[in-house]
């Protein structure tokens, strides 16, 4: 963005500033605005912007001049922050609807590309808004430049909960893209009881085939304005799951039929459960070993129970294949491992037993035969005599 500032010394300094023209000049910062001079941190519950305060002054203002989208709330002021070099005006705003210091939210759909090909209806949220100076001079005219430094960060609101990055995308007017990301926020859970107490911990041979495995995915320090819904859980063999075994745990209007959908799109919390399996690739092996992942949606919480809705959410079988995840830098759940030596066992003792209870009618059948022959015998003399 160009901005037109005129060559001419400041005049209208408030009195509240701490830096000055002069001040400007010994760190050889007196100088007109340009475009990197605003640098924008597209937080998961705020957005923070720094903007260098020497163009500022060198054009004739200072912080208090400096207006978040026309709102005249303390909140939503700059503050100087002479601490570091050059000297910046900070603002700090929250990330919600109701006090976000007059930022526009604006929502938009699209069809998921890539990791989220399956899925016909992926929101991005996009907060946006303009940091302008206030022109205190009176009359018919003035030689200020006007200042507007524009900030925008968009969110994307589909994340696959095990990896650590996303595509995504944001500007300002500093022309320096700034991430905007919530999945930091977003964190994959497993728990060994329906009360979502009492973590799971895994034993060295692993858990008991069947045993029930509790999931939460859960936000924090999340803006209230968005719930967690899940949109797609499965296993696979490998960590990273390009070209590796899977299981779909549950699938947009598909879920296995012994995995239990506790809670999903609520809360900031979704839960789901289902029995310990194994892989029979891993048939072999005295444990088998597996990881979770889950593709995650943070809808708006007006609009979550629309998601839902299957009308909504692409149709997919439970048996498709997941999406190439190569690129994708990724940190896993925790290992689930089950006991293949526990079924073993029990089936060598169901054996036994067998073979005993076998061993059992055997010899009573054999009983029965001889006092059967006996009494043939008997009568056969008495008929003789």
């Amino acid at each position: 963005m160009n901005f037109h500032v005129l060559l001419i010394v400041a005049t209208i300094i408030g009195r509240s500033s701490q830096l000055t023209l002069d001040d400007c000049r010994s760190i050889g910062q007196a100088r007109r605005p340009e475009c990197p001079d605003i640098a924008v941190t597209c937080g998961t519950d705020s957005i923070s912007l720094a903007i260098e305060a020497c163009p500022i002054v060198y054009t004739g203002y200072n912080e208090t001049l400096m207006i978040v989208n026309h709102k005249s709330d303390p909140a939503c002021r700059g503050t100087l922050d002479t601490s570091v070099s050059p000297p910046v005006v900070r603002f700090n705003f929250p990330l919600n609807n109701t006090h976000a210091c007059g930022s526009v939210f604006r929502t938009t759909s699209a069809a998921g590309t890539g990791v989220f090909s399956d899925f016909s209806n992926i929101q991005t949220v996009n907060v946006s808004g303009t940091v302008r100076s206030s022109d205190l001079t009176t009359g018919t005219i003035t030689y200020n430049a006007e200042l507007k430094y524009y900030y925008s960060c968009a969110y994307p609101l589909e994340y696959l909960i095990n990896n650590t990055q996303i595509d995504v995308s944001a500007s300002s007017i500093s022309l320096n893209d700034n991430n905007g990301s919530f999945i930091s926020t977003l964190r994959l859970e497993l728990f060994s009881d329906s009360a979502y107490t009492t973590p799971l911990v895994m034993p060295q041979n692993g858990i008991e085939l069947r045993t029930k495995v509790y999931v939460e995915v859960k936000a924090t320090n999340l803006t209230t304005q968005y719930n967690v819904l899940l949109d797609r859980c499965y296993a696979s063999i490998s960590p990273l799951p390009t070209n590796s075994t899977f299981f779909n745990l549950f699938v947009p209007c598909g879920v296995d039929q012994l995995t239990s959908m506790n809670q999903n799109g609520i809360s900031q919390s979704a839960r789901f459960s289902f029995p310990a399996f194994r892989f029979m690739e891993q048939q072999n092996e005295t444990v088998s070993t597996y990881y979770l992942h889950c593709i995650t949606r943070l809808c708006e919480v007006a609009t979550c129970s629309g998601f839902m809705q299957c009308n909504n959410r692409r149709r997919r079988s439970m048996d498709d294949e997941p999406a190439d995840f190569s690129r994708l830098h990724t940190i896993t759940s925790p290992e689930i491992v089950t006991q293949e030596n526990a079924i073993k066992g029990q089936t060598k003792t169901h054996d036994a037993n067998s073979s005993a209870g076998l061993g059992a009618a055997v010899g009573v059948l054999a009983f029965v035969c001889i006092v059967a022959l006996c009494i043939a015998a008997v009568f056969y003399k008495k008929l003789i005599i």
